[in-house]
């Protein structure tokens, strides 16, 4: 009877060693280090250069799932069209549709997507969306699809917290290569809109903020970057302080503003400027 208990734990030791190589192996091949070993095993070359990089990507995005995104539209057939299209998209997983503000803070805090679609103007207004989800789910990230080609509107989207700023003409094409690379962590504005913004940037920089609300020239330097759409950290980086400095300068001027979150501080000093 020793015997065969020994037997056996040898038995689950060896079964247990050979789960954690696999294991070991499955996550060296998210981190493409495997590859290598991978392709030698069919006597092939290891793809190298920005095809290595795409095989990396590939299979991450293999192992991590398919892309989990919202979409909310007050427009019913807009917003039936894009989910039709996205549910015909490889890789993409509808997880919820609506079609108001409330819809997508409902939908991202039940749910946790990894983007949410939504467009500017819709019941409960769509940079509110924006400012709250950035708030309460922090992980998910915003798209703005829309028709609105206002410079205003993209800089109050991108100071909310979306991620990217799309139009309504744009291709599927288009909207599936701007998911993606959301998902990779970068952002992105419609071509046109941006070299339109990029034309203007020097008077962006340099905002006009001689308002009768008795600001300090550090608040209103900080207001200056705020309406840029730069987070705290940035704007902590810009002007050579701490974050926390930043936010206690925020909450001065929201109570000078009169408004309670830094999305209505953006709104009121942009209708200011």
């Amino acid at each position: 009877m020793p015997s065969q208990m020994l037997l056996s734990l040898m038995l689950i030791n060896a079964y247990g060693k050979q789960l954690r190589q696999i294991e070991k192996t499955w996550a060296g091949v998210a981190r493409g280090y495997c590859a290598t070993v991978l392709f030698s095993e069919h006597a092939l070359e290891p793809p190298r250069g920005p095809a290595m990089q795409d095989f990396v990507t590939n299979t991450a995005a293999t192992l991590r799932g398919p892309i989990r995104i919202a979409v909310i539209d007050d427009h019913p057939l807009y917003r039936e069209g894009t989910v039709y299209a996205l549910k015909q998209t490889e890789g993409f997983e509808v997880v919820g549709e609506g079609a108001t503000a409330a819809d997508a803070l409902k939908i991202a805090r039940e749910r946790i997507p990894d983007v949410v679609l939504l467009d500017l103007h819709m019941p409960g207004g769509g940079i509110e969306a924006i400012g709250n989800i950035a708030r309460d789910c922090p992980n998910v990230r915003t798209i703005v699809l829309t028709v609105s080609e206002s410079e205003q509107d993209v800089t109050l989207a991108l100071a909310a917290g979306a991620r990217g700023y799309m139009l309504k003409g744009s291709s599927g094409r288009d909207l599936v290569e701007t998911v993606h690379a959301i998902i990779q962590g970068n952002s992105y504005v419609a071509p046109n809109l941006a070299a339109r913004i990029l034309v203007n940037k020097a008077q962006i920089e340099v905002v006009a903020l001689d308002r009768p609300h008795d600001f300090t020239s550090r608040e209103e330097e900080i207001m200056a970057l705020v309406s840029q759409g730069l987070s705290n950290k940035e704007i902590a980086r810009r002007v050579k302080c701490t974050e926390r400095t930043v936010k206690h300068h925020m909450t001065n001027i929201m109570q000078k503003l009169n408004v309670r979150n830094r999305v209505q501080a953006v709104l009121k000093l942009t209708r200011m400027n």
